[in-house]
């Protein structure tokens, strides 16, 4: 009787790790010692697209570097794909007394750390948004309705069947637009194309769906945005910015001059300068 309890009880416990395998929403990497930073990539990226900011930074930070499920080496985990890490984030925070961490975060990161910073009794020290805004639903599309984002639509169907050869070129054209920098165009690219496909197709949904505008109006930290120009003009991205931040009581935007949405390839000198600014 007891070789068969100790049987059963080995079983729930390879089930349970198991699960907590299958449900992980992200992995972390730690580097550096001192007041901690938490880093978060953008849509499809991985941890690594910090790798120089956090090169600099981990000689006097402790830096958390996230890769989320689905992207890179992570494996990915069931929809809702975005409510699920942002809850595990919260319990990360929570488990590691990080209450008063500064945010870093790029694209879907930035709009983490200001989903993050919503929060009832938020105490962030700062949170720091690498061009991304509050509704990416309503910068894609006129009239944006959160409400008639679903994942069963034309699109995603035809995204989900695409052939690896229309994907691929899809990714490249993609990558090419997101960077001046043409030595970093394989690198995104390969991010996008090693994504899990329906973590790519479900999980874009998630963030299209995901609407901040009003709910920054509850944010108390210090909200820090660096946007890049290219390739619509400050003139247009000053607007952009201002049109979906205008429900933030208080926030300090840079623009970042001859860069497109990866900052940290385009202008690495400027970012990592505006990022220690923020930090002192």
């Amino acid at each position: 009787m007891k070789t068969i309890k100790n049987k059963m009880l080995f079983t729930f416990v390879v089930f349970s790790i198991t699960l907590q395998a299958q449900t992980k929403a992200f992995e972390v990497e730690v580097k550096g010692q001192g007041d901690p930073i938490l880093l978060f990539p953008g849509f499809t990226s991985t941890g690594d697209v910090w790798k120089d900011v956090v090169a600099d930074l981990s000689k006097t930070y402790e830096c958390h570097i996230f890769t989320f499920a689905g992207f890179g080496d992570v494996a990915p985990i069931e929809t809702p794909w975005l409510p699920k890490i942002r809850n595990s984030i919260s319990q990360y925070i929570s488990h590691h007394k990080l209450d008063e961490a500064t945010i870093i975060g790029h694209s879907l990161g930035g709009t983490l750390g200001l989903w993050l910073a919503t929060e009832k009794n938020a105490k962030y020290t700062k949170v720091i948004v690498v061009d991304a805004l509050p509704s990416t639903g309503a910068l894609m599309m006129p009239n944006f309705n959160s409400e008639t984002i679903v994942y069963d639509n034309p699109y995603n169907k035809r995204l989900l069947q695409m052939d690896a050869i229309s994907f691929e070129a899809m990714a490249t054209q993609m990558a090419t637009a997101m960077s001046l920098n043409k030595d970093k165009h394989t690198l995104i690219r390969d991010w996008i194309l090693k994504a899990d496909r329906k973590t790519y197709v479900y999980g874009y949904t998630d963030l299209l769906k995901l609407d901040l505008r009003e709910s920054i109006s509850k944010i108390t930290v210090p909200i820090t945005v660096l946007a890049a120009t290219e390739p619509y003009g400050k003139d247009l991205v000053t607007k952009t910015y201002e049109t979906q931040y205008k429900n933030l009581k208080a926030y300090t935007i840079k623009f970042a001059e001859e860069s497109a949405h990866f900052i940290m390839f385009d202008q690495p000198g400027w970012l990592l300068n505006r990022i220690k600014e923020e930090l002192h």
